[in-house]
């Protein structure tokens, strides 16, 4: 199949032309404006949440499509506390040193999942790089909670890189989630500023290694557009993505979430997100997700094939 052309938006080598960039202190263009989430339902599942002492990327990120996944019976859990160890510009999560480990997390997962009658639900984290699995036990421990007690829900994990710690990774490949997903977040060049605690090969190993220990799984992986990539790296990293047989893409627009954060570089309109998903499509993925409020979860229940789970 031939490849469908991204719009040029930028020469490949560089930032995106001057002209097209927008500073994040310009307000948000309408494409990028959404209702805050209210109503009964919403403010039931946030009260569940509350009393199981549960924490969710959906909230902690401050993602615009909460009220939309919840709805359609999907949620991001975000286990191991609420502290990250690393300490990523893009991130709105707390950075510091995290105290213990909540062997009881995995069970109120489960008892979240069972009464908020998800469909699909994300298991996520932040980054434990104290841990000596890096969290990889509590993941595994999570799945076999929420297969126990709900059999009919499908499972995506989305992980940290488990710095580079392949036996980590198959302590959590060994429970056979549907989706296997973790961020490359941005192009190779821009990773000393975006996320300095990562690396993109290492980012690359982990989701090929991934497909390897469990080749019926699904990989998957996410971007941020606006932060200064070029339409020749983003190329670049769909091209190293369907090397290493990832078979999904997410692809959303970065919002700075504190002015302590990186700024956003440019709004990229929404046509420009539907080229990406045709582009990614044409080059060998098999789902591309793309548009200027996706994120990683977003329509995650749809991405899997009928019959699975």
């Amino acid at each position: 199949m031939s490849a469908v052309p991204l719009p040029v938006i930028g020469s490949g080598a560089g930032p995106f032309p001057e002209t097209a960039r927008r500073p994040a202190r310009h307000p948000r263009p309408d494409w990028l404006r959404v209702r805050v989430p209210s109503g009964p339902a919403w403010g039931r599942l946030r009260s569940l949440l509350r009393e199981k002492n549960l924490h969710t990327v959906c909230e902690e990120a401050r993602c615009p499509n909460v009220a939309e996944c919840w709805g359609q019976g999907t949620a991001t859990f975000m286990i191991l506390g609420d502290i990250c160890t690393r300490a990523c510009r893009f991130c709105a999560v707390t950075t510091g040193r995290p105290v213990g480990l909540d062997l009881e997390e995995p069970e109120r997962v489960a008892d979240a999942v069972e009464l908020m009658d998800l469909r699909h639900a994300v298991i996520t984290s932040v980054n434990r790089d104290d841990l000596a699995d890096g969290g990889a036990g509590i993941f595994a421990e999570t799945i076999r909670a929420v297969r126990r007690r709900c059999p009919d829900t499908t499972v995506e994990v989305l992980i940290p890189d488990f710095q580079g710690d392949w036996a980590a990774l198959a302590i959590v490949m060994e429970e056979d989630p549907e989706i296997l997903n973790h961020n490359v977040e941005t192009v190779p060049r821009l990773y000393k500023a975006v996320r300095p605690g990562a690396r993109y090969r290492r980012s690359l190993d982990l989701l090929r290694r991934a497909k390897e220990l469990r080749p019926g799984a699904l990989t998957k992986t996410g971007v941020m557009l606006g932060l200064g990539e070029t339409a020749g790296e983003l190329d670049a990293l769909i091209e190293d993505l369907v090397r290493n047989s990832v078979d999904i893409l997410t692809a959303g627009q970065y919002l700075q979430p504190t002015p302590a954060h990186l700024p956003v570089e440019r709004f990229v309109p929404p046509d420009e997100f539907r080229a990406v998903a045709e582009r990614g499509k044409a080059m060998g993925l098999r789902h591309v997700e793309a548009g200027p409020l996706v994120r990683s979860s977003y329509h995650a229940a749809n991405q899997i094939p009928e019959g699975s789970g």
